[in-house]
């Protein structure tokens, strides 16, 4: 049974191995679930400072490098690959991430040495996500070559231009969505249990098709913040992202009950 306690989630007792279900179970959330889980992750940055600065840090200048790169390759396939690069890297900072939401939950002071120690466990799962996002990306990244392929314009008709505008848009909202589904809660849910990454990843989408518009805001307000980290040069992400990633933490507590999986130690 789910029982919302500040955010998080309160555990019953382990099950054994055979009674676990494929799906884990997950709550039916209201819709002020995304403004406490911001709440929380805020409270999580006022009470670990150093560490959401040092990560930070990380993350800007990883997102520079990438973005340097890319302007000096200026050919979308080689960002594609750059940023499938970067989705190796990604999953382990967050996982670091996470770690320190976990530890500060458990009332325990949150130590790097402690996120590098749960990223090196979960390396195996995290690659599994990473090679999974990574095909989507390079998916993705061919479903807009076709759409261009089947659906030229020589940008002299205006009609034709909005015409190919909407079917990119359209394509690229699916993958968006894809991916949405399969991240919102898996990753916190690899850090935090013994699970393995399909059982993860199909929990998360069970648990956005659940609470659709829930999560639909949740979404938006990703999509939002990250948008204004862009908007000043990428500096912004270095508070932004570790403020979502501590708050995506508390909503995969408040949304999936995954007691029935052991604990990460």
């Amino acid at each position: 049974m789910l029982a919302a306690r500040g955010g998080s989630m309160t555990e019953g007792p382990s099950t054994e191995p055979a009674a676990r279900p494929f799906v884990v179970p997950c709550a039916d959330l209201d819709a002020g679930a995304p403004w406490r889980w911001l709440r929380a992750g805020w409270r999580d940055v006022r009470r670990a400072p150093g560490l959401t600065l040092l990560f930070g840090v990380v993350i800007v200048l990883v997102s520079l490098g990438i973005s340097w790169l890319a302007y000096l390759l200026g050919r979308f396939a080689l960002l594609a690959t750059l940023l499938s690069g970067f989705v190796f890297v990604a999953p382990l900072l967050c996982v670091g991430l996470y770690c320190v939401s976990r530890a500060l939950e458990r009332g325990r002071t949150p130590r790097l040495r402690d996120s590098f120690v749960l990223a090196k466990r979960v390396l195996g799962q995290a690659g599994v996500y990473a090679l999974g996002q990574g095909v989507i990306i390079l998916l993705w990244s061919r479903a807009g070559m076709m759409v261009s392929a089947f659906f030229p314009f020589d940008g002299s008709d205006p009609t034709a231009f909005w015409e190919f505008l909407a079917l990119g848009s359209a394509v690229g909202a699916v993958f968006a969505a894809l991916t949405f589904a399969v991240t919102a809660f898996s990753l916190p849910m690899i850090a935090d249990r013994d699970v393995d990454m399909v059982t993860a990843a199909v929990s998360s989408v069970h648990a956005v098709m659940r609470n659709k518009r829930v999560m639909v805001l949740w979404g938006l307000v990703l999509v939002t913040l990250t948008a204004i980290g862009f908007a000043t040069a990428l500096l912004g992400l270095g508070l932004l992202m570790p403020w979502l990633a501590y708050a995506s933490w508390h909503g995969y507590r408040e949304t999936l009950d995954a007691s029935a999986w052991a604990a990460m130690e």
